[in-house]
């Protein structure tokens, strides 16, 4: 197989941020109303009457059409397109710097790759959520909107401003330690099965290469969906409660004060143990295939820059892309 590392040097940056902004906006217009749906999902109460994904879409279409499906979304794009493009520079020149720092110690290429690809992800997804989180607290409290008892806003300055009076900009922070603790793991246990699972389908299906060397395109992109379908059911059984717990703190009312031990408590009390899991399908779907998307697109976006091979393409990056 042709090397997973993508040479930041000789990348056409320009048309790299342009044509990615436009790829990654696609796969969240198709995607989002999974994570309205989960959202939704993970915050009703005991007494709400839509407790699965299909009543769920049932009643946001009745009550708000198509729209409803898409709430808190410009919010979400406002943040996320400069976001991820801070998010990537910071990945690929901590990278570059990490390799360039790990070369005296004349590491196998396999421990060096993994080391500075750890290194770089762990700095830029740090770097990202702390621009990140801000957006995650406005956009999921515009998402359940409405819905089980919680407040209704006029849009996302509104959530801003009310959350600002309320808690000062700590308030927007609310969740900052949890979604380390998930989005950190969740990417971990998310390329670690992704590998583990694509080593074990090329053993099964063989690695025959064209005349170039690489497997044609058609093997590759079976082997990646299938790969990212069971990175998305590992990942999203394992940081699913993390998840839930998150998403619970971040979209209380903001006259309510609460803590994670409380938020524990309260989904063990009205559900038992499955209370942490809620939003668990939605969630699977939806890291599968956020995963499965963007490394496809990251695929064409790669050969179309046209000064890097179109079988490279980056894995620690596309995670935080797609959570």
């Amino acid at each position: 197989m042709a090397s997973s590392d993508v040479n930041w040097d000789r990348l056409d940056k320009t048309k790299f941020f342009v044509v990615g902004a436009g790829l990654f906006t696609g796969v969240t217009v198709a995607l989002y109303p999974v994570s309205v749906v989960k959202t939704r999902l993970q915050v009703a109460s005991k007494d709400t009457p839509e407790r699965n994904a299909l009543s769920v879409v049932k009643g946001l279409l009745k009550t708000d059409g198509i729209r409803g499906l898409y709430k808190g979304f410009l919010t979400v794009m406002t943040g996320t397109i400069p976001t991820r493009i801070i998010f990537l520079t910071a990945l690929e020149t901590t990278k570059v710097a990490s390799l360039r720092m790990l070369e005296p110690f004349r590491l196998s290429d396999t421990t060096q790759t993994a080391i500075s690809n750890g290194v770089a992800g762990m700095t830029s997804s740090l770097l990202a959520q702390a621009m990140f989180v801000p957006i995650d607290v406005v956009s999921q409290k515009l998402m359940v909107q409405g819905y089980s008892g919680h407040t209704q806003y006029r849009g996302g300055l509104d959530v801003a401003r009310k959350v600002l009076r309320s808690d000062g900009i700590r308030g927007l922070y609310r969740g900052f330690g949890l979604s380390v603790m998930t989005y950190v793991p969740s990417s971990a246990v998310w390329w670690a099965s992704y590998g583990s699972s694509k080593h074990y389908l090329w053993r099964i299906l063989g690695d025959n290469s064209g005349e170039e060397g690489t497997p044609s395109l058609q093997k590759i992109m079976l082997v990646q969906a299938t790969g990212g379908i069971i990175a998305g059911a590992t990942a999203s059984s394992i940081t699913t409660p993390l998840d839930t717990i998150k998403t619970r703190l971040q979209v209380t009312g903001l006259e309510k004060k609460i803590s994670v031990k409380q938020v524990v408590k309260d989904l063990i009390l009205e559900d038992g143990w499955k209370g942490l899991y809620r939003g668990l399908g939605p969630r699977f779907f939806s890291m599968s295939a956020w995963g499965t998307s963007m490394i496809l697109a990251y695929e064409y976006l790669s050969k179309s820059s046209s000064l890097i091979s179109p079988y490279l393409y980056n894995p620690v990056c596309l995670f935080w892309l797609s959570s």
